[in-house]
């Protein structure tokens, strides 16, 4: 398992083994209803709930391709387009604050504005060749789901020969450990990304407001609420940056919002993942932080799930 998980970090198959837990347990999950509602029929509940679980997904994706084709596609050059954006507003913070404000700034701070600016550009020059493995990554995402379900719906055996069962039980407690973490985190980033919508597409507007690449921050905000702890805390400077961009009154009215919706999630978050697998917070952030350094952002993301299944193949032999 250890050589199969580090294989999917540096082929960069993790959109892939999400998906394919998020297809087993889905399947698992409505084959398990199916089967009350087709009692007479129940061998055919695992083979339907894999049909709805693959087809479901696509078919929503093709309804939706027409008005989301340039957001999936071009998502790579429009995040480098945020970066490039962000870098300018860095430039010009002088500018962007009212004159009180700006007359109180160090003046070390034009350096630290340089600095700051120029690694968000060097992101943004990152991202120009990310087009192709970005599309690779959705492949990998609709195969992983496929996979998935498949697997849950094959007929069960009676027996496991020794080696069948040792992967079977590292299986299982892996899939437990996604349903513990991964489930609850994406419904908590499903929730944030909804109220965010509201607050952009509408409570913004109200007030006279637009902010620019909303499409693209909430995105971007869906992907950074999968990350427990600093998701929230790298969201929460993007987005006040960019309302910055228009007004020191948006740049504020966006903080308030972050800290009143999200009401400290910062702790919030590492509770919820906390709670479900006996984890620390201070676990939680030194494991994340190793995993960024060497994985890059695919290494926060997977840092609370793989650290957590380590942790519970640790309790399973009795060593922790």
């Amino acid at each position: 398992m250890a050589g199969a998980l580090l294989l999917v970090m540096l082929s960069h198959l993790l959109p892939g083994l999400l998906c394919v837990c998020l297809g087993f347990l889905g399947t698992r999950a409505l084959s398990a209803r199916l089967g009350r509602l087709m009692r007479s029929r129940s061998g055919a509940a695992p083979r339907l709930a894999a049909a709805v679980v693959v087809l479901l997904p696509l078919v929503l994706m093709g309804l939706a391709f027409p008005y989301t084709r340039g957001m999936l596609l071009d998502a790579p050059a429009q995040y480098r387009e945020l970066l490039a954006f962000m870098a300018r507003t860095v430039l010009e913070l002088r500018d962007r604050l009212p004159p009180d404000i700006a007359s109180q700034l160090p003046e070390g701070a034009a350096e630290i504005q340089r600095i700051f600016a120029n690694y968000l550009g060097s992101r943004a020059g990152s991202l120009a060749i990310t087009g192709r493995a970005w599309l690779a990554g959705l492949v990998h995402i609709i195969v992983g789901l496929i996979v998935g379900a498949l697997a849950a719906s094959r007929p069960p055996v009676a027996a496991h020969k020794p080696l069948t069962a040792q992967l079977r039980l590292r299986v299982q407690l892996f899939g437990d450990t996604f349903r513990r973490i991964v489930v609850a985190q994406f419904w908590i980033a499903l929730v944030n990304t909804g109220l965010l919508a509201l607050f952009l597409f509408l409570v913004l507007p109200l007030w006279g407001y637009h902010l620019p690449y909303a499409m693209v921050l909430i995105l971007l905000s869906f992907v950074l609420g999968l990350i427990p702890i600093v998701g929230n805390l790298l969201y929460n400077a993007v987005l006040t940056l960019v309302g910055l961009s228009v007004s020191p009154i948006v740049a504020l009215a966006c903080l308030v919002f972050l800290v009143v919706i999200h009401k400290a999630e910062y702790f919030i978050n590492a509770k919820v993942v906390g709670q479900r697998t006996q984890l620390t917070v201070w676990e939680l952030l030194a494991t994340m932080f190793v995993l960024e350094a060497v994985f890059g952002p695919a290494g926060l993301v997977a840092a609370p799930l793989f650290y957590a299944y380590l942790k519970r193949e640790l309790q399973a032999a009795d060593l922790v």
